[in-house]
């Protein structure tokens, strides 16, 4: 009966971190999150591609160093994979995050308090498989945060003006809200 407890306490400290991470203030929870499209690294998917088709070819034929072409087109896959779920973008009720998936480091964010023009930038390739970049001009200084690789980047665009409206007019008006 009088044995010691501490497993027991690590357990209980355990469920209270999980109900904390759960139950998030209702100002941090998110309301749209992404990771880049994978069209947008269109570029190394065609490359792996081309190393492929010549390690192949090379192999056919019977000339020597096919194999560094697999490899090589086996590596640029990978490296598709990881650059694609490098950043990470957050929209939570009060600000715009751009994270590092793996180390979960805020590289950059812009409370939705200062977001000032929303622009939306998309070349001939992009738009055709519907991704683009999201900018986020502030309102107060020359910083800029940029969603690249953004699907439906419109609706992204549309999304983020609407939050940051309805934030400015919460703090401008506290009693529109009740």
């Amino acid at each position: 009966m009088g044995q010691d407890t501490s497993k027991d306490k690590g357990e209980i400290g355990a469920a209270m971190m999980t109900v904390h991470a759960i139950s998030k203030p209702e100002e941090q929870q998110v309301v749209w999150e992404a990771f880049p499209s994978w069209a947008h690294f269109t570029w190394l998917y065609l490359l792996s591609a081309v190393a492929a088709l010549r390690g192949a070819l090379f192999f056919r034929f019977g000339v020597g160093g096919w194999e560094m072409w697999i490899i090589g087109a086996g590596i640029l896959l990978a490296c598709a994979t990881a650059l694609g779920h490098w950043v990470h973008y957050d929209l939570t009720k009060d600000r715009i995050t751009v994270r590092n998936h793996y180390t979960g480091r805020e590289i950059q964010s812009i409370p939705l308090n200062e977001v000032g023009n929303v622009v939306v930038q998309q070349g001939v390739v992009a738009d055709f498989f519907g991704i683009g970049t999201v900018l986020v001009h502030a309102r107060s200084s020359d910083r800029l945060l940029s969603l690249r690789g953004v699907r439906d980047p419109e609706e992204v665009k549309i999304r983020i003006e609407a939050l940051a409206w309805k934030h400015n007019r919460a703090a401008n008006h506290p009693r529109a809200n009740s």
